[in-house]
């Protein structure tokens, strides 16, 4: 298949209603197909792992890359300086920034837009939206600024606004706003970084106020808090969300997502932790032992590997650092691995790169 082709085959893929696995297999081998052809460090390391587009017949067959790859080598069908946008990941201690290219975000931006407004507007047309987090103009290579100003230009009001900048939270501008909101009787939703809630938290703990924002209103964090912030526990914040803001934590919503991918994953709020979430029927997810690779029970706690087939450009199996298992309608998030998982991880890693470089 051609760049025009797999994009036209994925972008009516997603508007499907659903898909059944076999539909959802089909449409991954097209997907590793044009990866496997395309994208020469990810089939050396195929090659390697002995897997090609003739003799994988299972979606849970395609071999996943590390998702560290993505720092030290270009891993793109399409050639990188030829991409609308380069979306980079937020950096890493020795300052090395994972990089997705995409020749276009039209994959992208469908896969977020139709997935977005199934699992947080709920049948709502728009909601005004507070964003606390930094507009594309100013974080251009951010898949979180891109994803926020796309929420807000498709499914908010006119009047929904940016409250963070340069300068940081603007509390002159928001807290007018959330006191306008809460007067207004109209569903009202915040969505940011996790840790940009905290700072707003703490200002409004230390002034002894609270906002009851109206019924239906809604809240979006992700990302967790990255030395950011404060570090607070899953509870504690979705109390302290809840407290601040009057909304409870089963319209607390936690969106799970990475540079590394062009989906992400929701839950359905978090009135108890660890919450269940999952995707749409683009993405897959397993759980593996990382020491072995092979997928591993329901309840059963491993390293998170997803299946993404809305990042066609770059690999779309992606072996994630996060421990999870699966349960009944999705998988449970249990933070970065660590221990033998971590060890896995790490030979994984080691793996790929000696493969893909050849």
């Amino acid at each position: 298949m051609t760049q025009a082709e797999i994009i036209e085959a994925l972008l009516a893929f997603i508007a499907l209603p659903d898909a059944s696995e076999a539909e959802f297999e089909a449409m991954a081998l097209k997907v590793f197909a044009y990866q496997f052809r395309n994208n020469e460090p990810y089939k050396r390391f195929a090659l390697q792992r002995g897997r090609t587009p003739l003799s994988v017949r299972r979606w849970r067959d395609i071999p996943a890359v590390p998702i560290t790859a993505f720092k030290d080598l270009t891993l793109s069908c399409s050639p990188p300086e030829a991409a609308e946008r380069v979306f980079m990941t937020s950096g890493t201690t020795q300052g090395i920034r994972g990089r997705s290219y995409h020749p276009t975000l039209a994959v992208w931006s469908r896969s977020m837009l139709v997935n977005f407004r199934k699992r947080f507007m709920r049948g709502r047309e728009r909601i005004r939206m507070g964003i606390l987090f930094p507009d594309e103009t100013e974080l251009p290579n951010s898949s979180l600024a891109h994803y926020l100003g796309l929420a807000r230009r498709e499914c908010g009001t006119p009047d929904s606004e940016v409250f963070i900048g340069t300068a940081g939270l603007d509390f002159d501008r928001l807290l007018p706003t959330l006191a306008q909101a809460e007067a207004s009787g109209e569903p009202y939703a915040l969505l940011g970084a996790s840790y940009s809630f905290v700072p707003l938290m703490d200002a409004l703990a230390a002034s002894g106020r609270r906002f009851s924002l109206p019924e239906g209103s809604l809240i979006l964090d992700t990302g967790g808090f990255k030395g950011q912030s404060r570090e607070l526990g899953p509870d504690e914040f979705y109390d302290g969300l809840a407290a601040a803001f009057g909304v409870p934590r089963s319209s607390c919503i936690n969106m799970y997502g990475m540079t590394e991918l062009s989906s992400q994953l929701y839950d359905d709020g978090n009135a108890a932790c660890p919450s269940v979430k999952s995707g749409p029927h683009w993405i897959r997810s397993r759980v593996i032992d990382p020491l072995t690779g092979a997928d591993l029970p329901e309840g059963q706690r491993g390293v998170i590997v997803h299946h993404d087939l809305a990042h066609f450009n770059c690999v779309s199996a992606i072996l994630t650092e996060d421990a999870g298992e699966i349960v009944p309608g999705g998988f449970k998030l249990f933070g970065r691995v660590d221990g033998e998982a971590s060890k896995g991880c790490s030979v994984a890693v080691a793996e790929f790169l000696a493969a893909a470089r050849g």
